[in-house]
């Protein structure tokens, strides 16, 4: 005889039903671990955003000449580019000048030394190639003076190079992140030449200006501040009218200038070198670089953008990427802009810049370059590079008139 059938759903076992239990849990278990992996992961790169970089190394010498006055680097995308650069090194030499590249192959690239070293000199492998090219005011072989400029976390170091002659147009330089001052020299011989006086700044946790309270970037969100009290500075030397110039997170603060200073009937123009115009676009990129899973670049933003996140990221306060994002406030922009900036630029992407472009084309001039990378468009062609900038500045009637009729 046949053993009745079950009804429907009523025949589960407790072994079933404990097993199911397991499973489920065993699950539980398991997303909750991968959550909290993707949210140390999200923390641990939204601290990394915030904290001020320290120069690392990335490439290596390969080989040194000193009777030919070569160095021969291992080959990356920077080693290769022509023009001329820098290096930090460590040993006999801290720093020495590139000249052009003499010879390559796939793993090597041969340069002429730009920086005389003495025989028997010795160079650690070690070194970072460097956009700087000058490390120093004095190799400009320009009359400059060192200041101090009063801000909210202290004073600001800052050098002061005057125009040949008395001017009212000054031009303010503004360091990238993980730099100094020292990256803006390359531009100041070309204002110098126009008849304008360089002032060239540091500010807040850059290694060269007071510390604030956090101890990390803001992005442009409270640095431009720094910015704001040299402008001030040069208002009470004379100036009346100021050009902000950027280079990379420079171009962040100095667009956060423009838009939030008190001073802002003083400012006439801007001028940016590989510029951050919206962070979301860089972070993005740079996730990618990195092989970051999606969801961690999100939480990382997240987590920048929130106050509860500020005590476990070390910010003083919540990254307002809303703010900081110029594209979509371009509306409220009012001074004409030039931005320099390389397609493969290969840290902060051109995108953005481009976006800006379409968003205002009245105000907005792009000075696209290839080849060049980040910061490096005056290493790779300097004569373009100068050349642009003169250009802007004849056709905004901002160089002094004497300068304006000879250029």
């Amino acid at each position: 005889m046949l053993a009745p059938r079950r009804a429907a759903g009523r025949g589960a076992t407790p072994v079933a039903i404990a097993g199911i239990k397991a499973a489920l849990t065993v699950l539980s278990t398991a997303l909750v671990a991968v959550l909290a992996v993707l949210g140390f992961a999200s923390l641990k790169i939204a601290r990394r955003v915030v904290t001020p970089a320290v120069r690392e190394a990335d490439t290596r010498i390969l080989g040194l000449d000193t009777a030919a006055q070569t160095i021969t680097l291992a080959r990356s995308a920077d080693t290769e580019l022509p023009g001329r650069y820098g290096l930090f090194t460590s040993g006999t030499e801290q720093y020495v000048k590139l000249g052009s590249v003499l010879a390559e192959d796939g793993k090597s690239v041969k340069r002429k030394l730009l920086t005389h070293i003495a025989e028997g000199s010795t160079l650690a492998p070690q070194a970072a190639f460097s956009g700087w090219y000058f490390s120093r005011p004095e190799e400009l072989h320009l009359p400059f003076t060192s200041e101090l400029i009063g801000s909210t976390v202290g004073p600001c170091p800052a050098w002061l190079f005057p125009a040949p002659e008395e001017t009212d147009v000054w031009v303010i330089q503004v360091h990238g992140r993980g730099t100094t001052r020292s990256e803006c020299l390359r531009a100041v011989p070309v204002f110098h030449d126009l008849g304008i006086t360089s002032l060239v700044v540091s500010y807040r946790n850059d290694g060269e200006a007071p510390r604030s309270r956090a101890g990390t970037y803001a992005l442009g969100a409270t640095e431009w501040r720094d910015v704001d009290a040299a402008v001030g500075f040069a208002r009470r030397r004379g100036a009346r009218r100021v050009i902000l110039m950027g280079w990379s997170m420079g171009g962040a603060i100095t667009l956060q200038l423009d838009l939030n200073s008190p001073h802002r009937d003083m400012i006439v123009g801007l001028v940016l070198d590989s510029p951050v115009v919206d962070w979301r676009v860089v972070l993005d990129y740079q996730a990618k670089q990195l092989h970051l899973p999606r969801p961690v670049t999100g939480l990382a933003m997240g987590a920048l953008d929130s106050e509860w996140a500020g005590t476990v990221t070390g910010v003083g306060g919540r990254i307002p990427f809303d703010r900081l994002d110029v594209v979509a406030r371009a509306a409220e922009l009012q001074h004409p802009i030039l931005i320099l900036h390389s397609d493969d630029d290969g840290f902060v992407p051109s995108d953005a810049s481009h976006a800006l472009l379409r968003e205002r084309p009245d105000l907005v001039e792009l000075e696209v370059f290839d080849v060049a990378r980040h910061t490096k468009l005056w290493n790779y062609d300097q004569e373009r590079w100068n050349s642009r900038i003169r250009t802007w500045v004849a056709a905004h009637g901002l160089a002094p008139e004497r300068t304006a009729a000879e250029g």
